[in-house]
């Protein structure tokens, strides 16, 4: 299967948004079917076929998200 390094070396070759098309058909040649990333840390799980799967390291500490929107501006 695929690990994380390879997704990462894929990834660098990424420079702008033109690229990711290519970034993406790479990725699943390597077998990743989907990814989710997390917004609380910025890890990433990547999955493949067979219940496979491998998790990025977390890219930051981990952010307190609230349960509730406290936002009061009701812009239209």
């Amino acid at each position: 299967m695929f690990t994380v390094e390879q997704i990462k070396a894929a990834h660098s070759k990424v420079k702008s948004g033109a690229d990711f098309p290519s970034y993406i058909q790479d990725i699943k040649s390597l077998g990743v079917t989907f990814y989710e990333t997390f917004v609380t840390d910025g890890h990433t799980i990547y999955y493949g076929t067979n219940g496979y799967k491998t998790t990025s390291s977390a890219k930051y500490e981990a952010l307190t998200i609230a349960k509730n929107n406290s936002n009061t501006n009701t812009r239209p």
